[in-house]
């Protein structure tokens, strides 16, 4: 449970169409292809070392190369087709505060990631609540802040975000140790299922309680901490990143927290963190980008650590 709440001698323009059956973006069309390449290699084997095809000279770096240039081909053809008016645009940033900080030219990133994001994602409003596009716009906005420097690829492996006017109690039975079933009846703002939709409370989406507080954000941190098994407040870290230092990091700082709330002093992070590390990582990053400065001051490391993951800087 979550939260609270194609070959290298075609051009660029002709491979897209080629391969666009069989890409659903350009990491997965280097893969396969390379797969495709060894498995040939194998059942012909090279001729004085060079291979008879020319075309299989090309190597890891240029295949990347190529699939780079088709992928960013296809951005264009997505953003020109279907852009952003600069009306809803504007309209979203108002309404995004993390947005508003950044600059014009992030600001401009985020715009074509919002646009992937709309075009890729399914957005499903149900029980009569019904999103016009600027309540779309601003949705993705969201969504893609925590993405800015990590890319749309990060958001791979899901399709759908459910969205419900309100509050939600998810109908969900537990058996607890002597094997009696209970009815569970929690109240929900928002949810992340492993491959499964994302699944949020629109009236949390509008209000953010408090400062601090961004259900959309803590739902899409979920998400990037699924991606390498359960939701455990360990995310895919990056190759640079020193995974002894953020578990020593998080768990210091929630050993910190933890004897803090025991001994009734007011926490500098929402207490719902405390629930679990997954949660303890999902609060954080919200209050990362929401309240970048009360975080940098008490809790300085987690805040650097952050600045690594997600490649930001927001204060």
């Amino acid at each position: 449970m979550a939260a609270r709440y194609s070959r290298a001698c075609l051009d660029p323009e002709r491979a897209a169409h080629a391969a666009d059956a069989k890409l659903a973006d350009g990491s997965a069309g280097v893969a396969a292809l390379t797969v495709d390449i060894e498995e040939k290699r194998k059942r012909e084997p090279l001729r004085g070392g060079i291979h008879p095809d020319p075309c299989f000279r090309y190597d890891a770096l240029q295949l990347v190369a190529m699939f780079d240039k088709i992928r960013k081909w296809r951005v264009r053809r997505i953003v020109a087709r279907r852009p952003i008016a600069e009306s809803l645009w504007k309209d979203a940033l108002r309404r995004c505060p993390a947005a508003q900080r950044l600059g014009a030219s992030d600001q401009a990133t985020l715009r074509v990631l919002a646009t992937l994001f709309l075009e890729s994602k399914s957005l499903e409003p149900v029980q009569g609540l019904e999103l016009g596009d600027a309540d779309r716009v601003l949705l993705a906005a969201h969504a893609c802040i925590p993405i800015l420097k990590l890319g749309l690829d990060w958001y791979d492996g899901w399709h759908s975000i459910i969205v419900y006017p309100d509050a939600f109690i998810p109908r969900r039975t537990q058996t607890d140790a002597a094997g009696v079933v209970h009815q569970t009846n929690t109240v929900m703002a928002g949810e992340a299922w492993g491959r499964g939709p994302v699944i949020l409370s629109w009236a949390d989406v509008l209000s953010g309680k408090k400062p601090g507080h961004n259900v959309v954000i803590h739902e899409m941190a979920h998400k990037l901490d699924l991606l390498n098994g359960d939701a455990n407040g360990f995310p895919p870290l990056h190759r640079r990143m020193d995974r002894r230092v953020w578990s020593r990091v998080f768990s210091s700082a929630w050993d910190r927290l933890k004897e803090d709330q025991r001994n009734g002093v007011e926490l500098p992070i929402d207490p719902y963190a405390l629930e679990s590390p997954a949660e303890f990582f999902a609060v954080a990053s919200e209050q990362f980008f929401e309240t970048p400065a009360t975080l940098r001051e008490h809790l300085p490391d987690v805040y650097r650590q952050l600045e690594q993951f997600y490649r930001q800087h927001p204060f």
